[in-house]
């Protein structure tokens, strides 16, 4: 087996150096579960899951090797700063790892290496009101190196990636090369098969399309070969070997020489080129980077080194912004956990356009059951895209309505998901979520109808959204043996926390039938909203709370589909419903959180922070959130972020790198509705 230099040069490196500490974000202080590194998509996606870089190799976030080293050289001595190799040692020394601070789209590292000190940064332009930005494939991994002692020193930089980044398995065959385009320098992996979208599943990686590392070739280098042979090259000890040419199963390295320096900055870059993103009902689409198929990976990785310097300043004031807005909103540690979340939930997305021109955004449900574009994870992750930018809010809803609409699914409510990542031709998830996924839709139209102000979307899809508000009127308001969207819990009856999604879901149709000025409409289901919220008030009343399910005294839940009744406005229920609520759950909450109700001792994470939006002012929430943070903070479950975690034990229970982590920032959303009003 081939030695494996884990050559973190996936993500983008920024360097702090070069615009200067005051403009980047407040180093966070939170220990996360795992760090993100290079975060291009659910396939192209590497993380640390040990605190110190250089402890381990780098991971995908399903927890197989995604091999990545780098090393640099300071006057003949060798410092590894990241990766481990899995053979031969010839990066003899670790670089010391002085500190490390993950911000919404750069990682910082800082070390010591010897007689100059290494910033290493990770960083990726995702900014969602970019779309050309948020679908390019490229990623940085930025440095800045910095002598200690006042004095020059002779300085070379080592990067190396494995062909694992482009394989489901390190034993499968592959190619790679080495060539040179522009000013640049190109390294590429990828699998001799290259069966186009001939996988599916969950804990399944890509193995069609080509990994690319590039660097400038001014000072760069590129190598392709063993990785104890290219080790060896820069160790000095092979001094004739091609640095162009194909090698079936080589490593890739680029090595970068600085010469003598005191201050020195520079970058390489990583990117994917997947070819095929995703098949949309037996129709291959390609990545929205070059949906027109006008573009190439190196055109991406052109425009991607042109436009640098411009986006590394706009990744470290969208940082700062992200850290600011919310600390005011929900306090430090909420901003930290919204910094942590936003590469993770984006990044569990694919961007593509459908034939008929709809934008697509379709999740992946990762370690879960692997299903594209599922409902009931939309729903979680919603605040995110809808606090930044609603035209992904809409992406996230398109594809279910379209399978509604074109007649290929025929059941009164939506579907819960549209096949299994990455072929969507038509749900294979095994049960229906009838008045959760009602819900969760006609919810999520309001929410668009109310940001935007525009009741435009909704009148495009009015007649299917009239079918499924009439099942919930029917069905809604003591729900029968199904599942929720904590389907993990299984079935049960007359749940009150589903019964309030049905009702809200009656609301945001009215509320919608107001914008259209379908005003008889929107009286009639209003009315029937209130009328359904009254009876729900008393149907669950149990003294000091309200019930998990109508019919059994002495449980408990969290309500947390109530969030939405002030956030657009409905007021069906009486604030003393909440405030009720919310000062019952603080007597409930564990060392690690709140639980999710009284059967278990685990939560989901994003839930909790729902239910905390509903106290009335900033103290009362951040009590839920200082529990929540410490589980992050001491979980020895060393993984991308879960969402279904235990409250008595620093455990998950299952899940983890899934996107519903987007749900966070439903305090930021909260808030700026507040103030739109």
């Amino acid at each position: 087996m081939k030695s494996r230099i884990f050559f973190f040069a996936f993500g983008i490196l920024f360097s702090i150096a070069t615009f200067g500490q005051s403009e980047s974000a407040t180093a966070s202080a939170l220990r996360p579960p795992a760090y993100p590194l290079i975060t291009i998509d659910t396939y192209t996606s590497g993380w640390a899951f040990t605190d110190k870089l250089y402890d381990a190799s780098v991971k995908h976030w399903t927890g197989k090797d995604f091999p990545l080293i780098g090393a640099i050289e300071v006057d003949d001595e060798i410092y590894r700063f990241m990766g481990v190799e899995d053979t031969t040692t010839l990066l003899t020394h670790e670089a010391v790892q002085q500190s490390v601070d993950v911000q919404a789209t750069q990682t910082h590292y800082k070390f010591t290496c010897g007689n100059v000190d290494l910033q290493l940064t990770f960083s990726v332009p995702l900014f969602l009101d970019n779309l050309e930005l948020l679908s390019r494939p490229v990623n940085y991994i930025s440095y800045t190196v910095t002598t200690n002692d006042e004095n020059s020193h002779n300085v070379k930089l080592y990067f190396e990636a494995a062909p694992n980044w482009a394989l489901d398995k390190p034993e499968q065959e592959s190619k790679s090369e080495s060539f040179q385009n522009g000013n640049l320098v190109f390294l590429k992996t990828g699998s001799k098969s290259q069966q186009i979208l001939a996988k599916k599943g969950d804990d399944v990686r890509i193995d069609w399309g080509y990994f690319y590392m590039a660097a400038d070739k001014a000072n760069s280098k590129g190598y392709v070969g063993s990785g104890e042979l290219l080790r060896s090259i820069f160790a000095g000890n092979e001094k004739i070997v091609k640095s162009k040419g194909e090698n079936a199963n080589g490593n890739l390295a680029l090595i970068q020489t600085l010469g003598f320096v005191t201050n020195k900055s520079g970058k390489i870059m990583i990117g994917y080129d997947d070819i095929y993103s995703v098949q949309y009902f037996n129709t291959n689409l390609r990545p929205y980077w070059n949906r027109k198929n006008n573009e190439t990976i190196i055109s991406q990785f052109q425009k991607a080194d042109k436009e640098y310097d411009g986006l590394i300043k706009k990744c470290n004031e969208f940082d700062k912004k992200l850290m600011t807005d919310a600390t005011v909103s929900g306090g430090r540690k909420y901003a930290e956990l919204c910094a942590l979340a936003y590469r993770q939930s984006i990044t569990a997305h694919k961007l593509a356009q459908a034939p008929n021109g709809d934008l697509l955004f379709l999740s992946k449900e990762n370690f879960s059951n692997g299903s594209i574009g599922t409902v009931d994870v939309t729903y979680p992750s919603q605040p995110l895209y809808l606090y930044y930018n609603p035209e992904l809010s809409k992406a996230l809803l398109n594809h279910i309505f379209y399978y509604s609409e074109s007649g290929r699914w025929t059941k009164p409510f939506p579907s819960h998901d549209i096949g299994t990542y990455p072929i969507a031709n038509g749900q294979t998830y095994g049960d229906d979520m009838p008045i959760e996924e009602n819900g969760n839709m006609l919810i999520l139209t309001g929410a668009i109808t109310k940001v935007t102000g525009d009741a435009a979307y909704a009148q495009k899809h009015w007649n299917t959204m009239t079918t499924w508000v009439n099942y919930l009127v029917e069905n809604g308001l003591d729900p029968e043996n199904q599942l929720c969207t904590d389907d993990f819990a299984g079935h049960f009856p007359h749940n009150a926390n589903l019964s309030i999604k049905a009702i809200m879901g009656i609301a945001s149709y009215a509320f919608m039938a107001e914008k259209l000025g379908k005003k008889d409409t929107a009286a009639i289901y209003m009315g029937k909203a209130r009328e359904m919220a009254r009876k729900w008030v008393a149907m669950a009343d149990d003294g000091d709370h309200y019930r998990l399910t109508f019919d059994k005294p002495g449980t408990w839940s969290q309500k947390y589909n109530m969030v939405w009744d002030k956030m657009l406005g409905f007021n069906l229920f009486p604030e003393s419903v909440a405030e009720k609520e919310i000062a019952y759950y603080l007597t409930k909450q564990n060392k690690y959180g709140l639980p999710l109700d009284n059967r278990e001792t685990y939560t989901k994470t994003d839930w909790i922070i729902w239910t905390a939006t509903m106290a009335k002012d900033r103290a009362t929430f951040e009590k839920f959130i200082d529990p929540l943070y410490r589980f992050m903070n001491e979980t020895v479950d060393r993984i991308p972020m879960s969402d279904w975690v235990f409250t008595d034990k620093p455990k998950h229970r299952g899940f983890r790198a899934r996107s519903v982590v987007g749900g966070y920032f439903i305090k930021m959303l909260s808030d700026k509705l507040s103030a739109s009003h």
